[in-house]
């Protein structure tokens, strides 16, 4: 079924677009039911990661859903993707899981954002900050047990954990880490990050503390990882329909939420030997018909995607043809005589009885889901699927 490319614009008009993004909210939902359902049920608490605009997504629609479907809290990786949640009317609980530098303090303060903590020199002017508007600051400690990142080194935590507990408007509400090679757990990386965890955990007990939101898994680990202590966990990729750990059959059935279609604005006839796009990198070997879709690397298209890309166009594969422009590309459709001017051209989802997933486009260019979905530009327009 073809897109629907429209939506109202402030004015009440219908505004049409020929490159857009569905976004099917009845498929996040499902991925957040059988996130739920891995995790040990509706009672087990769930952190949404929404950042980088909920991985292309747009980050204050998919927000907006996954609060009326009851998630304990979001994650973003900056304040400023915090507060434009805030802005767009979120009530939830925002974790910033990245870096926080003094300048931000006001801002996260002004927005009730919730701060990942791992240095112990931002600690006292959380406090002062805290102090002066006469408010406890709920806070979650980051060690790093192997990822190389951000985070406390374990050898540290006691000294910051003494640290932080001599600021009465400090409250830890959670400690958490980041698992580098989840989706590889026969490589015993992550048995090795777990085992320090647990010890870091028993040094809590030392301090009679037993923060309510204690935090380890990711995507990926949900699934490879079932028996690790984790209350909230912390899905991302899983919640867009994908996985990064393979051997997911029989454990869980995730639904794509992004499709990236756009329709074919250009047709011509061209003999044998024509170069097509910049450099002539694509030579017509016969007789051919070429088609140029609105959308390139500008949109998130990747320039790499040059003469190794594939469009669904009337349910078949097409090639693209040439070099990837910053708005435009080409493909050849000559096998496919029925075409025309305006027919759906889709880059990732379904169109007949074939499928491109972001993770196929992935493969082609040699890097992995997450990018492909991230790098979908601003200008390409989401249009949400409503729930049923």
């Amino acid at each position: 079924m073809a897109v629907k490319s429209v939506r109202d614009s402030s004015a009440g008009k219908k505004e049409f677009f020929p490159t857009v993004a569905e976004i099917d909210l009845n498929a996040l939902l499902h991925n957040f039911r059988e996130i739920q359902r891995l995790a040990g049920g509706p009672g087990h608490s769930i952190i949404a990661v929404v950042k980088a605009d909920a991985y292309g997504h747009g980050a204050l629609r998919i927000s907006q859903t996954l609060e009326g479907a009851g998630v304990k809290a979001l994650g973003v990786a900056l304040a400023q993707e915090g507060i434009e949640l805030r802005q767009g009317g979120i009530r939830l609980p925002i974790l910033v899981m990245g870096s926080l530098l003094k300048e931000q303090i006001p801002s996260l303060f002004e927005h009730q954002l919730t701060p990942v903590l791992f240095q112990s020199g931002i600690i006292p002017l959380l406090e002062k900050e805290a102090e002066e508007q006469g408010i406890t600051l709920p806070v979650h400690i980051k060690v790093d047990t192997g990822m190389g990142r951000l985070g406390i080194q374990p050898d540290e935590f006691r000294p910051f954990l003494k640290e932080l507990l001599r600021h009465k408007r400090i409250k830890i509400e959670g400690i958490m880490t980041h698992l580098a090679d989840a989706e590889r757990p026969g490589s015993g990386n992550s048995a090795r990050q777990i085992a320090l965890w647990n010890n870091l955990l028993s040094q809590l007990e030392e301090y009679h503390l037993r923060p309510p939101m204690i935090h380890l898994l990711n995507s990926a680990a949900i699934l490879s990882l079932p028996g690790a202590e984790s209350d909230p966990v912390r899905p991302g990729l899983m919640l867009y329909g994908y996985s990064s750990y393979k051997d997911t059959k029989n454990r869980v059935f995730l639904k794509p939420v992004l499709s990236f279609k756009t329709r074919i604005v250009h047709l011509k006839t061209v003999p044998a030997g024509t170069p097509v796009s910049y450099g002539g990198t694509f030579v017509t070997k016969k007789k051919s018909m070429i088609a140029t879709l609105p959308v390139g690397y500008a949109d998130g298209y990747s320039r790499a995607l040059s003469n190794c890309g594939k469009v669904l166009v009337r349910g078949k594969r097409v090639p693209v043809a040439g070099r990837v422009c910053m708005d435009m590309i080409m493909i050849d459709v000559t096998d496919l005589p029925e075409v025309d001017i305006g027919d759906e051209a889709v880059l990732i989802g379904i169109q007949g009885n074939d499928f491109i997933s972001a993770e196929e486009v992935a493969g082609w260019i040699g890097t992995i889901s997450y990018e492909i979905l991230c790098a979908i530009g601003k200008r390409v327009p989401r249009i949400y699927k409503e729930l049923v």
